[in-house]
Order: structure tokens, then sequence, then C-alpha cells
């Protein structure tokens, strides 16, 4: 795609609003879906639409040593994209609701009581909690024997890199409330879903607990950059602990 290519001058089908419409919002590179926002374009070298949602993003992650313009919109404020060549305060203003109704959609959590029937259901419980948090935390997603939400709790914060979670505090929260199943997740602050040596390690030692207790682990999440990752999913971790 040509960044300088205005938008009315795209072929129907390659425009990201069109884009959207027929094909859906993840089809969308993240510069497409920052173009929708912007409306029109301008800027340095008078960019598209798109151009402008490219060149902002990269500003944003080298202006803010974060290397990833999408981390860095989590917490950008007017005052820094208004000083981005070609975004005015209404163009500001758009992009600061689009983030913040996006935060609210993800920290918008179920009832108790609801039955967590899927990964996603547990990761929207303890969204509010993780997802856009700049340290790590590790919580506990607590069930009836009916898989339906009783509680959550975040059992330990660690750094801006890394948190602390023994097996033993974990448990203790478990039984004290009651609960007979349970999820446990924790976020990656670099946005990253990809589980880390130590996230299987403990993985590996709550399903021996869990074993042990009679209290089935349902899943590991990792939550990260508006997403989130089953390590149950994408590993043989549970079909290990049946051997």
């Amino acid at each position: 795609m040509t960044y300088s290519l205005r938008v009315a001058d795209m072929a129907e089908a390659e425009r990201p609003r069109e884009r959207l419409l027929a094909h859906g919002a993840k089809r969308l590179s993240a510069a497409e879906l920052v173009a929708i926002l912007l409306s029109t374009g301008q800027g340095p070298g008078k960019l598209s639409a798109v151009g402008l949602g490219h060149f902002l993003l990269q500003h944003l992650g080298k202006d803010q040593h974060s290397g990833d313009g999408l981390l860095a919109l989590r917490d950008v404020t007017a005052e820094e994209l208004i000083e981005i060549s070609g975004v005015g305060p209404a163009k500001a203003a758009t992009i600061l609701a689009a983030i913040e109704l996006g935060k609210r959609v993800l920290q918008s959590q179920p009832l108790n009581l609801t039955v967590v029937d899927d990964p996603s259901v547990a990761a929207a419980a303890l969204g509010h909690e993780l997802m856009w948090q700049s340290q790590e935390r590790f919580a506990v997603l607590l069930l009836d024997v009916k898989h339906r939400i009783i509680g959550s709790k975040v059992i330990t914060i660690g750094t801006a890199t890394e948190t602390l979670a023994h097996p033993r505090e974990i448990f203790r929260e478990v039984i004290r409330r009651g609960a007979t199943r349970v999820i446990v997740a924790h976020n990656h602050p670099s946005g990253s879903l990809e589980p880390s040596t130590e996230d299987i390690h403990l993985t590996r030692q709550l399903l021996k607990g869990a074993h042990l207790l009679g209290i089935p682990l349902l899943d590991h999440l990792i939550l990260g950059n508006g997403d989130f990752a089953s390590i149950r999913q994408t590993s043989d971790l549970w079909n290990e602990s049946m051997e």
C-alpha cells in the first residue's frame, strides 16, 4: 500500500473503511485503523490518512522509546498527539475517545455467577485488573463446580518485567473462598503473549498442586496489549499432567 496515495484515490476494496466493513476490523493494520479515526491525511509530505496513521505510530514508538506505537497509544496524552504534524485537537480527541472506549470494553467484567465456558470470558473477567497495568500482576478467577464465577483476586504485583506467585499463596485463596475450580492469569506489560520459561514452570507446579488438592486448574491466561493467550490451548501441559 502506498502511504502517500489519498484514500479517495485508492481502489474501493483497498480503502480502510470499506475493508473493515467487508472483512472485519481484525484484518486491518494498526495504521489503517488509525486512518479511519483520522479520516483525512496531511502531515509531513502531505501524507494520506493511512500514511499519517503509519507516521503517528512510528513517531510515538520512537519518541516514547517503546519501539511500538501501539504500546505508546495506551497512555498517550492529547498534548503528545497534537505535537505530531497533521494531528490537531479534533483528531487527537477522536483517537483518545477510541482508546478509552476500547479500554472500557475490556474492563467491563462479567457478573458473578457468569458461566466461564470459554477462555475469552475469563480474560474479560480479569481484564480490568490485568490488561493495562504497567507492572506484572498475577490473579486468580474463582469458580464453583458449575464453572460459574464466584470471585477473583490479584495475588501478587511485581516489577515492570516480572512478578512472583507461589502455588501456596494461590491455592490458599482458592481454598479460603471455597472455590472448586480455578483459572489463573497474569499480564505481560510488554504486550507479548508468549509464555516465558518461568510461566511454563509455574503452570506445571500449579497443575501438580491442583491434582493433589482435587481442585482442577482450568487454564492459565496471559493478557497484554488488548489480547490474551491460553496456555492450555497452546501447550501440552494439561495432557502431561494426566499421564
